[in-house]
């Protein structure tokens, strides 16, 4: 069995990107592992599950609790002991009561844990339980979806210091699990991938800040982002790409 033809964990699924990558992976012909935190109310993953003919399964999977990420495992591994790729793709940049700081006086230390639990912490546990899935013979793909603004070489505004620091604190991770994977499985690559601006829930308080061309589509970000995918080798693990497969400075 080829790489392309082992089924996918998309982490991150019910909404925004990661559901339409889910989308677009049914519709390349893969089998898909599609997670997130409450599937009860998810209900366009669920329309897409009950459309794709068995090739997607709803995953009931929370970053933030050990205990799910590890029952998520188990239940992909019985279905599927080898995978070609995982995506983490689930992050936060705001919520009703915080918005991305601009001067150091607004950070607020439970906000900046609860954006680290789920930006940093969530991705590296998850390949905690999930990454011996991708060790085997064939080529496969760790992608964890991070962010420019993450990259401390890049970071000439400063601010958004709870999403910029856990975004670096993920492409540490992301580093490190690039050297400590591939030792044993050659044929695995480790990437953090950057989606560029895209119209989703996420970046939609900023959007209108962005250059109208920099504001992809969800469509097309998800579409961008499965071709750098597809084109990776083993000579490309352990860097930062962008939607464009451009690296990244760390």
């Amino acid at each position: 069995m080829t790489s392309r033809a082992l089924p996918v964990v998309i982490q991150g699924a019910s909404r925004g990107l990661g559901l339409e990558i889910a989308r677009q992976l049914v519709a390349r012909g893969r089998r898909v592992f599609a997670t997130c935190r409450r599937p009860d109310a998810a209900a366009a993953l669920r329309e897409l599950e009950r459309h794709a003919d068995g090739a997607l399964e709803v995953v009931p999977l929370d970053v933030k609790d050990e205990a799910s990420i590890t029952g998520a495992a188990a239940r992909v591994e019985d279905a599927a002991p080898r995978l070609g790729l995982l995506m983490n793709v689930a992050g936060v940049l705001h919520s009703p009561s915080h918005r991305p700081e601009r001067k150091v006086d607004e950070v607020d230390p439970a906000w900046l844990a609860e954006v680290f639990r789920i930006n940093a912490f969530g991705p590296l546990l998850v390949a905690k339980h999930f990454g011996r899935l991708l060790q085997h013979d064939a080529r496969a793909v760790l992608a964890n979806v991070s962010a420019r603004v993450g990259s401390i070489g890049d970071n000439r505004l400063g601010g958004w210091y709870a999403y910029r620091g856990s975004k670096a604190a993920q492409n540490m991770f992301t580093k490190g699990l690039s050297i400590e994977l591939v030792r044993r499985s050659p044929q695995l690559v480790v990437v953090a991938l950057h989606p560029g601006t895209v119209a989703t829930d996420l970046s939609a308080p900023f959007v209108r800040r962005a250059a109208a061309d920099r504001a992809f589509s969800v469509e097309r970000g998800a579409r961008q982002l499965l071709d750098v995918v597809e084109g990776l080798t083993p000579d490309d693990n352990g860097r930062f790409f962008a939607w464009d497969g451009q690296p990244i400075e760390w």
